[in-house]
């Protein structure tokens, strides 16, 4: 895709319907918007959480104790 990762990762956030994703949500979006990542091995999973957590566009909200799952969301800054 001719985007960086971080552009990805807010096109995903943006394109939810809470305006927050966990990190698994967000990679299932990101692979079901453009499938080369899907064919193209896990490798750009690194530089997704990468760029989630030196970007200061990106914020890491801890999951409410009353709902199930594992991981934190992520929404834009």
């Amino acid at each position: 895709p001719p985007y960086p990762y971080s552009t990805l990762i807010r096109y995903a956030i943006e394109g939810s319907e809470r305006g927050k994703l966990t990190l698994s949500e967000l990679y299932s979006h990101i692979e079901a918007r453009f499938p080369w990542f899907g064919k193209n091995g896990a490798g750009w999973k690194n530089s997704i959480r990468h760029n989630l957590s030196l970007n200061k566009s990106f914020v890491k909200i801890p999951r409410p104790l009353t709902e199930p799952g594992k991981g934190s969301y992520w929404c834009i800054n």
